[in-house]
């Protein structure tokens, strides 16, 4: 055998191997279209990388999506169960469930897209509509005494009130959707970075998939991270803190606040969040401001807060032509038992109807008292009832924290 024959073999060997290592033992792999959905929606890339992949996934799907649509797509701001809610909308492809999984890596009920509703021109939900109470299943369980007292209260005055199934806490306004005032609902995603790092509070967030299908509710999905308690939303305004950034840093954050005011059809209002976990580790702005009308809203008072804190819901006021009434709210004496206690926050009260339900902490000397008979002045055409919900709150949250009220 000669040595030039021997020395060929090898160098053709050695070939083979190196396009082995480079296609992989099968080809060339390809992304599946979980990771090419992921890609789509990226706020990096361009319009033209967008429709380079959708020209893959399309070749996936078998060629039903139509080159018109590819060459004109454009992602304006969307997540991928917009985007995927779209494609299907558009180019007549049934949204199974078996697509959704192959597409989004879950399986996703279907819901018509209402990316292209018009928003200057929105109705208001409909104010003959009932509006009922859901709590968590788990607070009737774990609190059953302060359960009690606020469905006693509710059905005193008629209010209808229903119990959610598939929850894993009971702070049920957080991971629930936000019904606009079109009447839909916008399910963000439930996915706060205060619950990370810590096993058991990581294993009781509800799933918002599960949690919607069990009790019959079809919403919008988002990718946008918000907690349901940071969204105070009054007619067309919404006041959120400025944790929504931190939450969703792939986001621009003028097009995330784009995102927020089309699926919510309100513009939005930042104010500040506490920049100490210590202070309040959630960053919801429903522990500091709730509205009274339009133009006014109540919040905790502002004489000993931080500056920064003042000056951040001042500027908002001023320029959303706002009006702020200061409510008293202390806070409770540290408690090594209870180091997340929402104690001492008024405005976290519950509002449905004509009914407001507003906590008594019975601490504090007078303050119940004081903060009652302002609530009467400042709502002196609603029916105002207190409640020791103390039980609830010296876990983190209050009455807002654990209804989620919606018009049917």
């Amino acid at each position: 055998m000669s040595t030039e024959f021997i020395v060929s073999t090898i160098i053709g060997v050695v070939g083979l191997v190196l396009a082995v290592v480079q296609l992989g033992y099968f080809g060339p792999k390809k992304k599946n279209m979980v990771k090419e959905m992921t890609q789509l929606v990226d706020k990096k890339i361009s319009d033209e990388e967008r429709r380079k992949i959708l020209r893959d996934i399309n070749k996936k799907l078998g060629g039903k999506i139509s080159t018109k649509y590819i060459e004109n797509f454009e992602l304006n701001g969307r997540g991928k169960e917009d985007v995927y809610r779209d494609i299907c909308d558009q180019n007549n492809i049934s949204p199974s469930q078996d697509l959704s999984q192959k597409m989004l890596g879950y399986k996703l009920k279907y819901m018509k897209n209402n990316s292209s509703t018009n928003t200057n021109v929105v109705p208001e939900v409909n104010s003959t509509k009932q509006q009922v109470v859901y709590m968590s299943e788990l607070l009737k369980e774990r609190h059953p005494v302060a359960c009690k007292r606020l469905t006693d209260i509710l059905t005193k005055h008629n209010i209808e009130f229903r119990f959610l199934k598939g929850t894993k806490d009971i702070w049920c306004r957080d991971y629930m959707p936000i019904q606009n005032r079109t009447g839909e609902f916008i399910q963000f995603t439930y996915d706060p970075s205060y619950l990370k790092g810590n096993k058991e509070w990581e294993d009781s967030r509800s799933d918002v998939h599960e949690v919607c299908e069990a009790n019959g509710i079809k919403p919008i999905y988002s990718d946008i991270k918000i907690d349901g308690g940071n969204v105070v939303l009054y007619g067309d305004k919404v006041i959120l803190t400025d944790r929504i950034y931190k939450e969703n840093p792939d986001y621009d954050k003028n097009a995330l606040v784009s995102e927020i005011e089309r699926l919510l059809k309100a513009k939005v209002i930042i104010i500040p969040s506490y920049r100490s976990e210590y202070d309040d580790f959630t960053g919801h702005a429903d522990g500091m401001v709730r509205f009274v009308n339009e133009s006014t809203i109540l919040g905790n008072e502002l004489k000993d807060d931080y500056q920064y804190i003042k000056e951040g819901i001042n500027t908002a006021c001023k320029e959303n032509g706002l009006s702020y009434i200061e409510v008293p709210y202390f806070t409770p004496k540290k408690d090594k038992t209870h180091d997340m206690s929402a104690v001492g926050i008024y405005v976290n009260y519950l509002e449905v109807g004509n009914l407001i339900i507003i906590p008594k902490f019975g601490v504090e000397g007078n303050k119940d008292t004081e903060v009652e008979e302002l609530f009467r002045k400042i709502f002196p055409n609603r029916i105002i009832e207190t409640i020791d919900y103390n039980e609830v709150a010296l876990e983190g949250g209050i009455l807002n924290c654990t209804t989620w009220t919606i018009k049917e």
